[in-house]
């Protein structure tokens, strides 16, 4: 019996939970049952591109309107029909919202393999890809909330900073991150700390300027009233988290031309969405960060990228475990109903920024 979480394509609000049995495993496929999801404003944003960039295509449904909602964690191979995968493997990927997944292992390495179901061959690479947690040079058995919380986040951030950086900041030498409390937004912050010359201002509701100071990460942190406060001749990039289509707005006015780049990461702020249209200074556009993966890729190869990123990974990790007061505080909640009150939670804003979500359906 498998528990999975369903929510309406076109209102977020709506959710449901489907329970049913197990479906048989044809040759060649495998079963994982899935104990470490994270839930992160990370997967508000797949569900609020969930049709525009192809997310409800990697778990479909199968019900007309509704949609599973990708997430990032572990599970553990639970059955197995390929002669490739033994039953025990630990494995660390992309996966649905749900208590199991079948998958459908290809072109098998000792790091891991990729999922060729036929609806997914068209789908992005990058989410195929399942790792073997005995060769992932990422992983280790403590780290293991942490990386499902913050992996896929922390290279996206990682992935920001380098295209910024490799755009020269486009001219200007502040960047300014909305939705300042969310992981992303942070691990941003703290690559963008590092490098000479940048001022990193955090935007962010009241009540979350108090977390974000204490984080250390950014040079100024300030209320979204408090746009003005900034001064509007001085070049700036703007890195949107929150996806808020009214904050958009007031920041391209406030700037006009001295915004120099504008890109949306994200859709924290799910009730206030809204299009880009009409808006002064540089057209939005959408960062996706598997197209500066590949392209430093290219640039590197794929050995140096990977050095690149898990030494980067290793620093943050040390700074998350000497952090006073701690970053990040993972909470693991357990069933089916717990999980969709969870995501329901999260959704609606209301989880603690410093409380990290890991949900176990089963």
């Amino acid at each position: 019996m498998t528990t999975t979480l369903l929510v309406r394509q076109d209102d977020l609000r709506s959710t449901r939970l489907r329970a049913g049995d197990d479906p048989p495993l044809a040759a060649g496929q495998v079963r994982v049952g899935l104990d470490r999801l994270a839930l992160t404003a990370n997967n508000i944003t797949y569900a609020a591109f969930g049709a525009a960039m192809d997310y409800w295509r990697f778990f479909p449904a199968g019900e007309d309107g509704w949609g599973i909602v990708p997430t990032w964690g572990f599970g553990t191979v639970v059955q197995s029909l390929h002669p490739g995968v033994a039953v025990g493997e630990r494995l660390y990927g992309y996966w649905p919202l749900a208590g199991s997944a079948v998958l459908q292992p290809d072109r098998l390495a000792p790091q891991g393999w990729r999922d060729a179901a036929p609806h997914r061959a068209a789908l992005h690479a990058v989410y195929n890809q399942y790792l073997r947690c005995t060769a992932d040079p990422f992983y280790t058995p403590a780290s293991e909330e942490l990386q499902a919380l913050l992996r896929p986040l922390y290279t996206t951030s990682w992935l920001i900073d380098d295209f910024l950086a490799d755009n020269g900041w486009f001219g200007a030498q502040r960047v300014l991150l909305s939705s300042a409390s969310s992981k992303t937004a942070y691990g941003t912050a703290h690559l963008l700390a590092q490098r000479t010359g940048i001022e990193v201002v955090g935007l962010t509701s009241p009540a979350h300027v108090a977390f974000c100071t204490s984080l250390g990460c950014y040079g100024r942190v300030l209320p979204y009233t408090a746009l003005a406060e900034l001064p509007a001749g001085e070049p700036c990039v703007y890195v949107d988290f929150a996806g808020n289509a009214a904050l958009r707005r007031a920041v391209h006015e406030h700037f006009g031309d001295a915004l120099r780049y504008s890109c949306s990461v994200g859709d924290t702020h799910v009730t206030e969405l809204g299009g880009a249209g009409g808006l002064a200074g540089p057209r939005p556009v959408l960062f996706f960060a598997p197209a500066q993966a590949k392209k430093r890729q290219a640039d590197w190869g794929g050995a140096v990228l990977q050095e690149r990123l898990l030494a980067s990974w290793q620093a943050f990790l040390a700074t998350l475990s000497t952090a006073t007061p701690p970053w990040l505080m993972p909470q693991t909640v357990r069933g089916a109903a717990a999980a969709q009150g969870a995501f329901e939670r999260l959704r609606d804003g209301a989880i603690e920024p410093r409380t990290g979500l890991l949900v176990d359906l089963r």
